[in-house]
Order: structure tokens, then C-alpha cells, then sequence
């Protein structure tokens, strides 16, 4: 009986271990198989201005694998052509581009691989189609409109906002729509992405880059970083777009009808750990370039200035960075010495308009210089050839750090400010006269706040 229970027993260990052995070769298997694994297909697709904006566009994506042969692949490929009524869709254009190893700073050194192809020679006021991809692997078929003209002579329609996430992107739908609607030329995040596009081995930045590809893979996606960028020195952002200007997308200018817009890093006056040689160098390169746009023969082409940057020189927020100093360091620059500060420039160049976010809010100030209000001449008309610059502070698109609180007592510089989520619109109208749009989202995309700014001359407020 001993020797019998004994027989069963050898049975039975041995079933156990031979069922151990087979799922280890399975496992083994399954590793191997998911080892093998190939990502050749487009994704977070997203398009920038290139150098020439009335002919140039930038086309980005992302793909987890290169072809192993390099006959299939330039992997980096657009087809593209121009959309004419009545004619069957087909692509007779192409472009070929680069493709960049981008390894995340994480623990798992996440790999992607970052395409770039710009499209040249485009025709003024034309419909697109494209896809992207390769031989091996191509996205859906997206679409772009160009400018009107190369000229000043139209009036552009912008979305403007900072601080969205992959969680509560609250803007995100309703922007989705108006793109769809045709509402945009363009499109302006002023700072921090997803919250953060490193986080999770940047997986978070993966899922926040596929959400905005119903906005970005059909308009010019144009930003600038903001502190939640500042991750592995801001190596997700400066792989994952395509600004131009070769400063790796930290600050750059575009034209844009009447309009010069000027992207800057406000960042490189907080994150002095990578050192200064970034801040000496954008700050040298904003004043060529805003003396440059402030050329009479320039200011009488494209009259208006517009910069744009993440934290703002003003604010009236109740927390406990920027708003509660009245020196901030992009205004007046490093502290005691006040070398490299941000405001005198506006001011002697002439710029029209400062848009910032940081704050998850939005304010409205009047025309202000070293905290003094300076509206324009005629009492009921503050805007209207105002003696300084207009800040908006515009950072309320949505995100899992909530909305900002606001001080008790609201000082007499801010004209409006509002806690609800939204976006600020931009129209461009003429040489003249701007028209800007506050939309709530919690109010179902009613317009809370809105302006006119009106100018019969541009030029330095000295």
C-alpha cells in the first residue's frame, strides 16, 4: 500500500513539473513572439508652420519601430496633393523626411522614433490631403487648408490656450468641433502638455499626443514649453515637435497675415540647473527679432506684435509663485541685477499684445508698464492706441490640477478674470484692429469676456 501511495506520488510531481516545464516554454514563447513585435504605424500626427508659412508645413509622427531593411523604407514619407472639387482624390505628390531615436529618461528608456517631413511649395489658398508613413505602414488620409496669401492682406482666426492635460482636457471636445467647423488657421498652446508627457515612461505624453490629433493633424500646432515640460531638460518636448527656427522648438517667430508672432521660453529663467547659456542666447535672439519686426518698412507690412510665452509678467492669482511677487523674473529678469528682464523690450520695440498661462484662469489686464496702467487717450476707450502693452493671461483649457483661486482684492491693472475653463480666440481682423473672444467651456462655449484692440499707429511706446 506504501509502495502504491508512493507510485502516485512520483505521478503526480511529475505531472506538476511537466506541466511547469510546458508553461515555461509557453511563456517563453510568448516572450518571444512579444518580443517580435513590430509598431511601423503612424500615430500622433501633428502639423507646424515650416520657415515659409505661406508655403511650408511641417508633418510629425511617431512610430515604435524602424523597417529593418532599408529598401522598404525611406520610413519617413508623406503623399500628399491638392484637393480639387469635381476630380477624384488621388496623391501625385511626395516628400521624403528624417527619422529620430527618441529614448525617454524613464526607468524602461521607452524608444520611439520621431518623423519629420516638410511639404514645400504649397499653393496659397489650397486644400490638402495626406497621409503618412511607409511601405510598410501608412495613417488615415488627413487634410490641411494653406494661407490665403503670402501677403498681410487677410485676417487670420487663432485658438490660443495653455495648461491642458491627458486628464480633464476639459477644451479639448469643443475645440475638436471647431476645427471640424473650419473656425481656426492655426492653433497656440502656451505651455504644459498632458501633466506630464514624461510620466509613466512617457506613455502619458503618447495618449495626450493621439488626443490631439483631431485638432493638430488638420491645423498648424504651434507652442511653446511651460514648467510641466521641464522633465530630463525638456526632452520630450524638444523631440515630439517641430517649430521652426533650428532652436529645437524653445522659442521661434512666424508670420501670420498681419500679424509677427514670437514663441519664447519663459522657462529658461526658472530652470537655471541646465545652466544659463539658453537664456543669454533667447534673450539676444528676441532682440534682433522684435527689432527686426519693428522696421518701419515691416510695421507698415505687419503692423501688429504679438509674443507669447508660459508664465506670466503679471497676474492677480492667489498662490504662491508669481502672482503674490511683483518682480517676476521675466519681467524685470534675474533678481538685484535685473539683467535679461522681458518688459523693457516690449516696450521699446512696441509690442501690441503678451499672451501667457501658467495660471489655470484667465485675466485680462488693462494696457500696463512697470504697473502702471496706460490706456489709450480717450477716457472710454482704453484700448484703443493704448501707451503699453495688453496682457492676457489665458491658461484655463483643463487639467487634473484644477483652477486657480484669485485674490480677495483684485488689482486696478486687471480689467476681467474668470475661473471658468476655457480658450481665448484671436482675430486678426486688419492692420488695425484685433478682435479677442473669451469662450467658457462651463458655460457651454459662451463667449464670458471679449475686446477690441484698435491701433492708427504701431511702433516703440517710448
Amino acid at each position: 500500500m506504501q509502495r502504491l501511495q508512493q507510485f502516485f506520488l512520483l505521478l503526480l510531481v511529475g505531472a506538476a513539473a511537466a506541466g511547469l516545464a510546458q508553461a515555461t516554454v509557453a511563456q517563453e514563447e510568448q516572450t518571444k513572439v512579444a518580443g517580435n513585435i513590430v509598431h511601423y504605424q503612424p500615430e500622433q500626427v501633428h502639423l507646424a508652420f515650416g520657415e515659409r508659412t505661406a508655403s511650408e508645413i511641417v508633418v510629425t509622427w511617431s512610430t515604435r519601430s524602424l523597417p529593418p531593411d532599408p529598401e522598404l523604407g525611406a520610413s519617413s514619407l508623406v503623399e500628399y496633393s491638392r484637393m480639387v472639387p469635381g476630380e477624384v482624390p488621388r496623391f501625385t505628390q511626395h516628400s521624403r523626411g528624417t527619422a529620430t531615436k527618441f529614448v525617454d529618461g524613464g526607468r524602461k528608456q521607452a524608444t520611439q522614433y520621431i518623423h519629420r517631413v516638410t511639404l514645400s511649395g504649397l499653393e496659397a489658398n489650397a486644400t490638402y490631403m495626406y497621409h503618412c508613413g511607409s511601405a510598410v505602414g501608412w495613417s488615415a488620409i488627413f487634410q490641411f487648408r494653406t494661407v490665403p496669401t503670402a501677403t498681410a492682406d487677410w485676417s487670420p482666426s487663432v485658438a490660443i490656450y495653455g495648461d491642458m492635460g491627458n486628464e480633464n482636457a476639459q477644451s479639448l471636445a469643443r475645440l475638436q468641433q471647431e476645427t471640424q467647423r473650419g473656425m481656426y488657421d492655426a492653433i497656440i498652446h502656451v505651455g504644459d502638455f498632458a501633466y506630464d508627457m514624461n510620466t509613466e515612461n512617457a506613455r502619458v505624453g503618447d495618449e495626450f499626443m493621439r488626443q490631439i490629433e483631431t485638432v493638430a493633424a488638420y491645423l498648424p500646432y504651434m507652442v511653446v514649453p511651460g514648467n510641466h515640460e521641464e522633465k530630463f531638460n525638456f526632452s520630450n518636448y524638444r523631440a515630439r515637435f517641430s517649430m521652426p527656427g533650428g532652436t529645437e522648438n524653445m522659442f521661434y517667430s512666424f508670420d501670420l497675415g498681419p500679424v509677427h508672432f514670437v514663441g519664447i521660453s519663459t522657462e529658461v529663467y526658472y530652470f537655471l540647473n541646465y545652466g544659463v547659456k539658453s537664456l543669454v542666447f533667447q534673450y539676444e535672439w528676441l532682440r534682433r527679432d522684435l527689432a527686426k519686426a519693428n522696421l518701419p518698412e515691416n510695421r507698415a507690412e505687419r503692423p501688429w506684435i504679438i509674443i507669447y510665452g508660459h508664465r506670466p509678467m503679471y497676474c492677480s492669482n492667489e498662490n504662491d509663485n508669481d502672482c503674490t511677487h511683483s518682480e517676476t523674473l521675466t519681467r524685470v529678469g534675474w533678481p538685484f541685477v535685473h539683467m535679461f528682464g522681458l518688459e523693457p523690450l516690449l516696450y521699446e520695440f512696441g509690442v501690441d499684445v503678451a499672451i501667457w498661462a501658467h495660471e489655470h484662469s484667465y485675466e485680462r489686464l488693462w494696457p500696463i508698464y512697470d504697473y502702471e496702467v496706460r490706456n489709450g487717450t480717450l477716457k472710454d476707450s482704453p484700448y484703443e492706441d493704448p501707451r503699453a502693452p495688453v496682457h492676457i493671461v489665458t491658461g484655463s483649457a483643463g487639467c487634473k490640477e484644477g483652477r486657480e483661486p484669485f485674490k480677495g482684492k483684485i488689482p486696478e491693472w486687471s480689467a476681467f478674470h474668470s475661473q471658468d475653463y476655457g480658450y481665448t480666440r484671436l482675430k486678426a481682423h486688419n492692420r488695425t484692429h484685433l478682435h479677442f473672444e473669451q469662450v467658457s467651456d462651463d458655460q457651454d462655449g459662451a463667449v464670458i469676456d471679449e475686446f477690441w484692440l484698435v491701433k492708427s499707429k504701431h511702433g516703440s511706446y517710448q
